[in-house]
């Protein structure tokens, strides 16, 4: 567990860095009001986190439906125009002069 959960948060940083620490701050703040008895603190933390989730659920969705699905394009064609060249090989009779 303790290897996942560093790569899991820096996968998660890397990938959507603002909401990311948005879901940190408010994990943060809801920390600390639970534990110092804040109630409103909390309830801001709660609320800041799942915010975040659900703009990340929203914008994650949003992309997924924006992006159609691209064709490949293709620079050269599949075979070549014209015939194959012969392989050369160095004979061994007469090797190459240094």
């Amino acid at each position: 567990m303790n290897a996942v959960w560093p790569r899991f948060l820096r996968a998660a940083y890397r990938k959507e860095p603002i909401s990311s620490f948005v879901i940190t701050v408010g994990a943060v703040d809801a920390a600390i009001g639970g534990l110092d008895s804040r109630w409103s603190l909390f309830s801001f933390g709660l609320g800041t986190v799942g915010l975040a989730i659900a703009l990340r659920w929203w914008l994650m969705h949003r992309q997924q439906e924006d992006q159609p699905e691209q064709v490949p394009q293709y620079y050269l064609p599949p075979r070549s125009s014209r015939p194959q060249m012969p392989v050369l090989s160095v004979s061994k009779k007469n090797p190459p002069p240094h």
